[in-house]
């Protein structure tokens, strides 16, 4: 029961993402609008993340059948990937690299916005 609760939350914090991508007119996926969410939910605090924990691990742990259908997908157009094959490489891999470097740079942001609340707690306290 436990598992199905924890699900729910998920569910339902994903349904509120489609809600806003259908009523907010921008080129932004539904699932980044519910991921961010719930990461502001887990963030301030208002969803504990004992709350999610147990049913995140478990669709993490089964993730990688989630893309068996996109690439049976690159299966189907491997004819016109073989055409435009170095076009594809260089998208590919430019796109990697820019999701890595922003990547770290906004949890370089986040540890240091972290880092700065923590010191000033401790200063607080003194």
């Amino acid at each position: 029961m436990k598992y199905l609760k924890q699900l729910f939350i998920i569910v339902i914090v994903s349904f509120v993402g489609e809600l806003i991508h259908f009523f907010v007119p921008l080129p932004i996926p539904a699932s980044i609008y519910g991921l961010v969410i719930l990461f502001l939910l887990l963030e301030f605090k208002i969803i504990k993340l004992e709350k999610v924990k147990d049913a995140s691990s478990f669709l993490l742990g089964i993730m990688p059948i989630f893309f068996v259908p996109p690439c049976v997908g690159f299966i189907n157009a491997f004819p016109l990937m073989k055409q435009y094959g170095v076009q594809f490489m260089v998208i590919g891999i430019g796109t990697t690299i820019l999701v890595m470097v922003s990547t770290g740079w906004v949890v370089q942001l986040i540890m240091k916005a972290k880092e700065r609340k923590t010191k000033k707690k401790e200063e607080e306290n003194a």
